[in-house]
């Protein structure tokens, strides 16, 4: 074998199609684009979503809602949770190392769900008021 003699395996290269160049090559004339209308002009097309001036479906449905980019940054932990931890003073950090909230978390907030039966001290932590009364109950404290 010899580099002059490689060639691409059968049928792995398709010969382009070449419109325009006459009846005999079965895509002359209008060269497959049908005829008339926008689709069959030169630089005729239209941005996605166009209906041929009719309002739009993204127009002319309702919008509803809206999805804060900032969610993604707030994290819940729970006072159940909190008991099974083994240390007393919990900030953002333990609760990271911990694998309790995300490495992305910056705002961490306690809810009362669960029990919390020991004194624990929240640093830079925020808590619901309810969370809040149950840990003070327990002895601990919410800075």
């Amino acid at each position: 074998m010899q580099l002059n003699e490689i060639k691409p395996a059968d049928g792995s290269r398709k010969n382009r199609r070449r419109v325009g160049r006459g009846i005999g090559s079965g895509l002359g004339k209008t060269a497959g684009r049908g005829h008339k209308g926008q689709k069959s002009r030169s630089g005729g097309y239209h941005k996605v979503g166009f209906e041929g001036g009719q309002m739009p479906l993204q127009r002319r449905l309702p919008k509803r809602g809206f999805k804060s980019q900032t969610l993604k940054y707030n994290e819940e932990v729970t006072l159940a949770s909190l008991q099974l931890l083994d240390i007393t003073d919990i900030d953002v950090l333990a609760l990271k190392t911990a694998g309790l909230v995300s490495q992305m978390a910056k705002v961490v907030k306690v809810i009362k769900t669960g029990e919390i039966s020991r004194a624990v001290k929240l640093n830079g932590i925020g808590a619901t008021a309810a969370a809040k009364v149950a840990i003070e109950a327990a002895g601990g404290s919410v800075a």
